[in-house]
Order: C-alpha cells, then sequence, then structure tokens
C-alpha cells in the first residue's frame, strides 16, 4: 500500500521501527510487490473472488467480499505502482468490498493479495495459539482518499488536497467503528493503533468477531491400545460418527453483555427489485458481514441454529411479508426458547404486517442506521398466529367435484389473513398466468394492470356471486350461516391484523365499531368479515366490509371448489371443512416514536408550547435530481403556508392541519405553485439528516414528532407536483393560524431563502441591490484588490451583488484570478453564490474557472459545494469546459467529484 509523507519522518530509529511495526500489524502499511501484467488475463474463478460470506472449514481470516461497482472515480486501492489498469494503459471492471468499501480492478484483486491487505476479520481462531491473547475487538485501519465527517482529533474536516498526480491520502478510518482521522502523525497517534475498538454506534447490535469460532475438525484417536480398541470399538464408533455429523466449522461463544442486542439481518434479494442485493452489502458495511445472511443461499434455518445460544438476540427480516411468515415459521420448528423477536424492513408489496407493526409499507430510502437504531429501540410485542387444518368434505356432492382443485391449502399456518371469494380468484389468476408467462410480469406498474383487469373481468362475469350458497360458517359454536345468506357475499376475510391489501382496514377505524371489542394481533381473537362488491370497492377509499363476528375458533364448510389465499399465497381448494385454531404467539419488534429526540429544533432547549412553522413543497423531479444536495433542494422547495401546532405534535397532527391550511389556500388570487393542490400521494421529508432528505412513510407519521424531522422549516413531497412556469418572487403565502396560539405584538420570524442586504432601506424584488455601493465592491473583485474588497464587505457591501449582466463578485474574482478573493467570498457569502448563472451563457463561476483553467479556485468552488452537473445553455458542465480547454487533468477531477456527488449517499463514509 501507498506510504504517506508523514510515515516516513521518524524522530528516532527507535520510533521509527514501533511505528512501522504498529502500522504493518494494524493493516496500515503493506509489503510492496512487483505486478506481473501476466495475472490481469486469469479469469475470475480462478482467483476465486468471493462476494458471499464462507462458512465452510477453509474459509480464509480477513476475505474481502467482492461485489461488482461501476464507481469509476474512486481509485485502485493498490495504488497506481501496481494497478493493473495502469499497466495495460485499458479500463477493467471493478470491485467493491460490502464490509471495507474499498475498491480494486477485478485483476488487482490477486495484487491486493500480495500486499496482503485483509478485510476487517469477522472470526477468530479457537487454536492455542490464541488462548492468551485477550478478547477484544481492535481497529481495522484503512486508509481514504475521500472522507466525509470530521477528524476525531482535530475536529476539522477531511479537505482533499487539490493535487493531479499525487491523488493523496486524507484520512484513515476503522471499518468497524467509523473513526476517522488525518492521516498525519498530529492526528493518527500511535496509541489509535492497538487501543481497542467500541464497533461504534451501533455496538449494541453488532455481533463482535470475538464471538464466532472457526473450531478444528475432530481427529481421529490413533494412540489407543489393541485392547481398547478391541473392547470398545462398536460403541465408540457409533458415537464418533454423530460427532463427526453434527460436526460445524463455526460455532458462536456469546460473552455475558445484558446491554447488547445483537442482530441477525435475513434479506430476501428477489423483494423490492434490486433493493435487496444493495441492501445487503450496506448491512456488512454496519455489522459483522457473519451476521447477514442471503436467504436466496439456503434461507434462514442453518443460521437461526447457529445462533440459537444467543442472549437477547433479534432478528431483521428484509422482504415482504411472506419472508417474515418463513421466518416465523423456521422458528417454530427449532423451538428456541425465548424465540427471538422479529423487526421488518419492508421490501414487498403489500407489507401489511410491516404496517401493523409501524415499519411502513414499504423501504423507500431512510438511512439504514436510523433502521439498526430503530430495531435496537423498538418494544418488544407478540402477534397470534392461527393454524389452519383441512379435511375433505365428505357430504360434498360428487358432481361438484372440480380435478383441478386441491386438497390441502399452500400453508397451514397464517400470520396475516386468511380468505376465500373475489379476491383470492384474482390472485390466483395472476399467479397462474405468472407461471405460465413469466416475462410478462416483469414491472410493478403491469402487475397492478393485470390485477385491474382481471378484478375488473371476474365482476363482470360475476364467478363469486354464489359464494354464499356453497359455505357454512360456525364461530365458538355459533352457526353464521344464516346471516351469510343474507349478506350474501362475494368474499369472506377471516383477518388478524388490521390491515390488508397493501394497507387498508376491513375493520374500520378504532371507535367505528361499538359492538365489538378494539381489534388487536395479540388478543387471542380473529375477525371474520365479509364484502359485497360494493363494499369491497369502498375499501380502497377507507370504506369496510361488514363486520360478522370476533372469535377464537372457526369451522368453515364449504361443499364445492373455492379459490383461496393464506397471506397471499393462493390456490383452489377442493370441498373441505377447515378447522381455525390460535397456534402460538410469536415475539416481534414494534417501531416506537423516539422520545430522546424531541427536542431537535432548538438544540437541547425544552419544547415549546406552540410551534409555527412554514411549510414548503417539493417536487418529484427536483427530489431525484438534487438528493444529493440538500441546500439545493431547498432552494428548489415552493412554500405552501404556516401552521401553528402544539411542540409535541406528531406528523399525523400536522398533516390534518397542512390539509386545512390547503383548504384556506383556495381562494388564493395568485395562480402560482402553492396554489396547486397537494396530491393524495404527498409525504413529509425529514430534513435533519446530515447527508439528505428521505421519504416518512405515512404509515409512520404518528411516530415521528415534527421537532424530529424538522428544525426551521417543515418539507413535503409531492410527487405530482408540475412546475409549469418560472417564479421569480415567493408567492402568496397563506397562514394557518389560532389566533390563541400566537398573543399579541409576538412576532415570528424566519430565515428567508437567500440573505437581505445590509442597506437602507430593503429594495423590491425587481430592483437591483444597494445600487449605489455595487461598482466599487465589483471593481475590487475584477482587479484583484483583496485589501479593498475586504475593507468594502465589512463596510456592509453585500456579496450577492450582481453586475447587468448577472455576473456575482464569485465570477468576476475568478476571472481576475484572484484565490484570496473567491477564497474569502466562499467563506462569507451564502452557499446560492456558488451556482449563481450570469444571464449571457448560463454560467456558474465554475464553469468559467474550468474555461479558464484555474486549477486551484476550481478546487475552492467544489470543495464549498458547488454543483458540478449543472449545465450552462450550451449544455456544458464545468468538466465539458475543462475539457475544451484541453486540461484533461482538470477535467478527470471534476469528473471524479461529479460522480462523488451523484454516489454521496450509497458510499458515505461518516466518521462517528
Amino acid at each position: 500500500m501507498w506510504r504517506h509523507r508523514s510515515w516516513d519522518v521518524p524522530q528516532s530509529p527507535a520510533g521509527s521501527a514501533v511505528m512501522r511495526k504498529a502500522i504493518a500489524k494494524s493493516s496500515l502499511q503493506h509489503m510492496v510487490a512487483q505486478p506481473n501484467p501476466a495475472l490481469a488475463l486469469r479469469s475470475e474463478s480462478e482467483r476465486q473472488i468471493r462476494s458471499t460470506v464462507d462458512w465452510s472449514e477453509t474459509a480464509v481470516y480477513g476475505e474481502h467480499i467482492w461485489f461488482e461497482t461501476n464507481v469509476s472515480g474512486d481509485f485502485c486501492y493498490v495504488g497506481e505502482q501496481n494497478c493493473m489498469a495502469k499497466l495495460l494503459q485499458k479500463p477493467l471492471s471493478r470491485r467493491k468490498c460490502a464490509a471495507c468499501k474499498i475498491i480494486v480492478h477485478t485483476p488487482c484483486i490477486e495484487q491486493l493479495e500480495k500486499i496482503n491487505f485483509r478485510c476487517k476479520p469477522s472470526f477468530r481462531e479457537s487454536g492455542s495459539r490464541n488462548v492468551r491473547e485477550p478478547i477484544v475487538v481492535r481497529h481495522h485501519w484503512v486508509h481514504r482518499r475521500r472522507q466525509e465527517g470530521k477528524c476525531r482529533q482535530c475536529g476539522k474536516g477531511f479537505q482533499q488536497k487539490f493535487a493531479f498526480h499525487s491523488k493523496e491520502i486524507v484520512a484513515i478510518s476503522c471499518s468497524w467503528c467509523k473513526q476517522a482521522y488525518h492521516s498525519k502523525v498530529s492526528c493518527f497517534m500511535l496509541q489509535h493503533i492497538e487501543e481497542p475498538c467500541s464497533l461504534g454506534a451501533h455496538a449494541a447490535v453488532v455481533v463482535p468477531p470475538t464471538w464466532i469460532l472457526r473450531v478444528r475438525r475432530p481427529q481421529n484417536p490413533m494412540k489407543c491400545s489393541k485392547k481398547k480398541k478391541r473392547t470398545s470399538f462398536k460403541r465408540k464408533s457409533s458415537k464418533k460418527g454423530a460427532e463427526e455429523g453434527r460436526w460445524k466449522p463455526f460455532v458462536i461463544k456469546p460473552m455475558p453483555a445484558p446491554l447488547m442486542k445483537p442482530l441477525l439481518v435475513f434479506v430476501n434479494p428477489k423483494s423490492g427489485g434490486n433493493q435487496g442485493a444493495k441492501i445487503i452489502q450496506s448491512f456488512m458495511w454496519y455489522l459483522n458481514p457473519r451476521q447477514v445472511f442471503d436467504l436466496s443461499q439456503g434461507g434462514p434455518k442453518e443460521a437461526l441454529e447457529l445462533y440459537r445460544k444467543v442472549h437477547n438476540l433479534r432478528i431483521l427480516a428484509c422482504g415482504g411479508d411472506g419472508t417474515v411468515g418463513w421466518i416465523l415459521s423456521i422458528l417454530d420448528q427449532l423451538r428456541l426458547n425465548p424465540p427471538p423477536p422479529v423487526a421488518i424492513l419492508p421490501l414487498g408489496t403489500g407489507n401489511d404486517l410491516a404496517r401493523t407493526l409501524n415499519w411502513g409499507g414499504g423501504y423507500t430510502d431512510e438511512p439504514l442506521s436510523k433502521i439498526l437504531s430503530h430495531v435496537e429501540d423498538g418494544n418488544i410485542v407478540q402477534l397470534d398466529r392461527w393454524n389452519l387444518r383441512v379435511e375433505a368434505n365428505p357430504e360434498a356432492n360428487p358432481e361438484e367435484k372440480d380435478e383441478t382443485a386441491a386438497d390441502k391449502l399452500p400453508l397451514d399456518v397464517f400470520n396475516n389473513y386468511f380468505s376465500l371469494g373475489f379476491d383470492a380468484r384474482v390472485t390466483l389468476e395472476f399467479h397462474e398466468s405468472r407461471e405460465a408467462n413469466p416475462e410478462k410480469f416483469n414491472s410493478r406498474f403491469r402487475n397492478k394492470m393485470f390485477y385491474a383487469g382481471t378484478a375488473f373481468s371476474d365482476f363482470l362475469t360475476g364467478s363469486s356471486k354464489d359464494l354464499a350458497k356453497h359455505v357454512k360458517l360456525v364461530c365458538d359454536g355459533v352457526d353464521l350461516t344464516p346471516k351469510i345468506q343474507d349478506l350474501k357475499p362475494q368474499c369472506l376475510v377471516f383477518l388478524n391484523i388490521p390491515r390488508y391489501c397493501a394497507g387498508t382496514m376491513p375493520w374500520g377505524n378504532p371507535g367505528e365499531h361499538h359492538d365489538f371489542e378494539p381489534q388487536r394481533h395479540d388478543d387471542g381473537c380473529i375477525e371474520v368479515i365479509g364484502f359485497t362488491m360494493t363494499s369491497l370497492a369502498a375499501l380502497q377509499v377507507g370504506g369496510h366490509g361488514e363486520r360478522l363476528c370476533q372469535c377464537r375458533q372457526v369451522v368453515l364448510t364449504t361443499s364445492k371448489a373455492i379459490p383461496m389465499q393464506v397471506d397471499g399465497e393462493p390456490c383452489k381448494l377442493a370441498a373441505s371443512c377447515i378447522h381455525i385454531s390460535l397456534r402460538n404467539q410469536a415475539n416481534m419488534v414494534q417501531k416506537t416514536k423516539r422520545r430522546n429526540s424531541m427536542p431537535l429544533l432548538n438544540d437541547q432547549q425544552p419544547v415549546p408550547e406552540r410551534l409555527r412553522i412554514r411549510v414548503s413543497r417539493i417536487s418529484m423531479h427536483d427530489y431525484e435530481a438534487l438528493h444529493y444536495d440538500k441546500e439545493k433542494l431547498k432552494e428548489a422547495s415552493v412554500p405552501l403556508g404556516i401552521i401553528v401546532v402544539p411542540g409535541d405534535s406528531d406528523l399525523e397532527l400536522c398533516r390534518t392541519q397542512i390539509e386545512r391550511l390547503q383548504e384556506e389556500g383556495d381562494g388564493a388570487k395568485p395562480k402560482t405553485l402553492s396554489s396547486q393542490k397537494l396530491s393524495p400521494k404527498w409525504c413529509f421529508l425529514d430534513s435533519t439528516t446530515a447527508d439528505r432528505f428521505y421519504r416518512i412513510d405515512r404509515a409512520q407519521e404518528h411516530l415521528n414528532y415534527v421537532t424530529e424531522i424538522s428544525q426551521d422549516e417543515l418539507y413535503v413531497l409531492d410527487p405530482e407536483l408540475v412546475i409549469t412556469q418560472t417564479v421569480g418572487t415567493s408567492p402568496a403565502m397563506p397562514d394557518l393560524v389560532d389566533s390563541s396560539a400566537t398573543p399579541p405584538g409576538h412576532h415570528f420570524a424566519f430565515p428567508s431563502s437567500s440573505s437581505s442586504p445590509p442597506c437602507s432601506p430593503a429594495p423590491s424584488a425587481d430592483a437591483e441591490l444597494c445600487l449605489p455601493h455595487k461598482d466599487d465592491l465589483i471593481e475590487a473583485a475584477k482587479s484583484g484588490n483583496f485589501s479593498k474588497f475586504q475593507e468594502l464587505h465589512r463596510a456592509g457591501r453585500d456579496l450577492m451583488v450582481r453586475d447587468s449582466s448577472g455576473r456575482t463578485v464569485l465570477h468576476h474574482a475568478v476571472i481576475s484570478g484572484s484565490k484570496d478573493i473567491v477564497k474569502y467570498i466562499i467563506e462569507n457569502a451564502p452557499s446560492e453564490i456558488l451556482d449563481a448563472t450570469e444571464e449571457e451563457n448560463g454560467e456558474t463561476s465554475l464553469h468559467q474557472a474550468a474555461a479558464l483553467r484555474h486549477r486551484t479556485i476550481c478546487h475552492y468552488i467544489v470543495e464549498a459545494g458547488a454543483s458540478l452537473m449543472k449545465t450552462d445553455l450550451q449544455g456544458d458542465t464545468p468538466k465539458h469546459r475543462a475539457e475544451k480547454a484541453n486540461d484533461p487533468d482538470l477535467a478527470a477531477y471534476l469528473e471524479n467529484r461529479q460522480h462523488y456527488q451523484m454516489i454521496q449517499r450509497e458510499d458515505q463514509e461518516t466518521a462517528v
């Protein structure tokens, strides 16, 4: 690996030797290997590049877990001297290690092995050599050329050095705890290398590598006497054979840790499109790779058996409700006592169980770090699970027999619901069509269209209208068949949880059903509901079915073959007698409100009694284009109005206030973006995370306080907002103010999107700012007179002024090539100046700096946060301008940083 200059300046020979030895031991320095270009021709199979965790007895200590990546901006970790792409002078495929996030060219993996850089070790050996070693986890230090956050030692950010050819390392960070230091002796000191690692912010859920032991295969006893062998051969050989059958290469030996809640993560990569594969990689970065399991590689049983003795174990199921049911069934088989509670990261389509337990209707873009915190903090609740026992109906009419019908259900237990009739018929037709033509069902939109078409066809033919004639229903010994025949339902649902059919509430909202007990998922009762076509149609708009009863046992008898489904798994069941009874209760993790995050509004200040909050909305187009840049996304937002709510309000209350605000604003005269009605699909955005905004699922609004997702302004995402015109001034903003909430004479101030000029009086929106003082400040920037420029600004001149062509002082400072003035403007002007464009060519200051080949000035502007994706009126980015200026090194740098901005969310390496 590279030798950083700061390591090459020892204070004494003895100190130098100690430093080199310590660094080598901690994987910070490696022996230099001479590359062999012929190795590049070897195939990937010959190198045995692993993309999964190896649980065999031949597992390599510190082995990397490689995934393909297209991150072309990151340099190969083996260094330029050993890089095959440099030697062969051609682009090569790249791989990224999920556990330590280094990137190398595929042929360079062998070079990485030669320089002996290992990944963070996920287990330890159980041999005699390790007996005396302390049971602690050491840091796994990795050099980084890019690093977010601040140095743990000096508190300063990691500013990348603007040097095109040296490509120097800026930081040293630990793959376990994510601590990061500047790569110099004054910050990263010798004692950091050997000190134990805390495992970081999620240490409570991380399985330490010291708990996972690789054991040796039992050896045959060779030093036994002939007499002993002869007398005990049969007994011992049978015992030995049983031991050989039970032997596993790895065992888990947890240390007593009452405050820990070790986590097993099971990911179904087939759920949620391509989300599953990316989530596996992210969890391997945050956790020990040996606690993250791909369910397509053999299911959850072996992992649960391996970890069965771990105290306080928790499980995170990443997939749909079917994935959760699979894991619960395996827990039943293993009879773990107590069974570990299961949390859910919803990747499926319906996710009704996930909605019930507050995990939302589908994973969007919430940081996985927050998901881990919610799993750790969540409450353990019980979930009823129900047996389905099927017997043939001997009294069925032989003429009604259907040869295509099955004699058993696809599952013998359900967690969500069991239904028969119309909904099961539609689901069955969809499944049969998909099995016959899988290529026609490769998108969620097509699937929904097929569902809608099938449902409409079934409605026209009335294939389920005679359901009541062929069903007999007895609940807790009470015959409800007469009630069924009066209602004439086309669908019967036996519901265990409040949610059904992707989030609807067929039993009705709490408080609507006065004749029954409130619906619960842990009361040992099941709700029986009948649906006509009318009530089914009303279900999606807040309606509910006909409540028949709440009971503990059901006997359902059918006289002909009827479509049925168990937790979404359909079949056509022959005439049968079905017994439904309580099976057991599973432990689940329910996501809860995090009270400790309430006082975010005023930074550890008490929550105010009332809050007056400005609400702005963002279009989906802007959200997708600017999600990596919070400031620019805020600038793109459109004000909706102001709401006044109690200080401890959750988002459900805020939603009602915002919808009232829309009603109040219907009479607004100006036809601006704010006068467009919010679409029904709008959602809240969390603007408090360090790197980006992310969406709040509507099913989780009651779990989030307004102070948890907003600091001075509340943002909402409207996926159907269409921007039809350019808004030059802020539109009228209606207020929704409770007169009792705001005392007379009390005013609330909000920061504006740009700084107000320090001169008086305040100009109009179309006026030039501080006109009498504009020219001298611009002239100082043009001439490069730093002292004059600084003096004028301190005297009150505004840094946001523009000349007649729209150029800012930053544009003029760039043209004059004054590095001092550029740096001063960046440090003192609002961030909007970075991407301000002049009128003639639509150029930002970065465009002009790139065209003039001002490398250092480019570096200043880029590191301050300027957008590298912004185009001028000719469609050129700053990178294109550097290419046109014949500066390939500058263009390469800008391309590198441009790509980094695009992937910042996924590849962020935050120092904790």
